[in-house]
């Protein structure tokens, strides 16, 4: 692609690089003049004008970001949608929930072709939501060696996917300290944080039980609860693997797998498996809506992305979330 300063005389054909006042209107940056157009600038008293044009081998603008669009979204399950071009740029969204699962190297290799070719993308395991942007192309030159536009176009075929939900149906049980005939103020608020986010998910709540705080008695819920998921939120904070809940998806004949997380909030949450299904133990800070490291392991564990140690210790690096107003032992104390 050329670019620069020329005469009024040899613009015809190219591409304006920036906008021009005309008479009572505008030409805009990124139109093709035409023979109108030149007039209406010598009309406006310039004799030059500054545009690009491009090479028999470069493509334009939108054309390449239309390419590019194409090739993230044209798996059939991939799970996203390109929008429509314009100004060298073509956005990607979600077509549903789900987590955002990227190829890093292949993006960042397409990144390195050419810097006229850009993708933008939200960070790995990003939650998603139907409509929410995942992705922008832009291009960001008038043109580009259509070669480049397809090399880049080749290495993005699959490299941005949306992982849908997998499982459908939850369980939550609920210890308090005092179990009575009304549920408490912190028994409701939790159920109700919790249910907010399977919903997000797809996933439906399908049984809440209420228990004493104590193994015994929660082991028991567990056995007989259904669901492809079982969620555990204990009264007082799960603070050692011997804790209450954890010892209670032994006593129900699973496992736990993983006590705590470099994750903050989210320090407290534990993982584990029982009749099949995984548990996880929930941290308080699932109460309110701010987030925190059960939101990362939730969405993953429900859209079938492996969650493990490794997975789990990899989540320190960017793991200090903002605190909610509401957390009864901050980080700081001001004095």
């Amino acid at each position: 692609m050329r670019f620069g300063d020329v005469p009024l005389a040899q613009a015809e054909g190219a591409i304006l690089a920036h906008s021009q006042a005309v008479g009572d209107g505008q030409l805009r940056k990124g139109m093709v003049l035409g023979a109108a157009e030149i007039e209406a600038l010598r009309d406006a008293g310039h004799d030059r004008v500054t545009v690009a044009r491009l090479d028999p081998a470069d493509c334009d603008e939108n054309a390449a970001a239309r390419l590019l669009g194409a090739a993230i979204t044209g798996a059939r399950d991939c799970g996203l949608r390109a929008g429509a071009a314009g100004t060298g740029r073509v956005n990607i969204y979600a077509t549903g929930p789900g987590v955002l699962s990227l190829d890093v190297e292949r993006i960042e290799a397409a990144n390195r072709i050419n810097p006229m070719i850009t993708l933008a993308t939200l960070p790995p395991h990003s939650p998603l939501s139907e409509g929410r942007m995942v992705a922008t192309v832009k291009i960001i030159s008038y043109g580009v060696a259509l070669d480049d536009a397809r090399r880049a176009a080749a290495l993005l075929e699959g490299a941005l996917l949306r992982a849908a939900p997998r499982l459908r149906r939850a369980g939550l049980i609920v210890t308090e300290m005092r179990p009575g005939a009304e549920p408490s103020r912190l028994t409701v608020k939790g159920r109700a944080a919790v249910e907010a986010r399977l919903s997000a998910l797809g996933v439906a709540l399908t049984e809440c039980r209420l228990t004493a705080h104590a193994s015994a008695p929660i082991a028991r819920a567990l056995s007989d609860m259904g669901g492809e998921l079982a969620l555990i939120l204990t009264a007082s904070a799960t603070s050692d693997p011997a804790d209450v809940a954890p010892e209670a998806v032994r006593l129900a004949g699973g496992r736990v797998d993983r006590f705590g997380m470099p994750v903050d909030p989210g320090n407290l949450l534990f993982l584990g498996e029982q009749g099949g299904r995984p548990v996880i133990g929930l941290p308080g800070c699932v109460r309110a809506p701010t987030l925190n490291g059960a939101d990362w392991v939730l969405e993953r564990i429900v859209c079938g992305i492996e969650v493990g140690d490794a997975q789990i210790a990899q989540m320190g690096v960017g793991g200090l979330l903002k605190e909610g107003p509401q957390r009864p032992h901050p980080r700081e104390r001001r004095t």
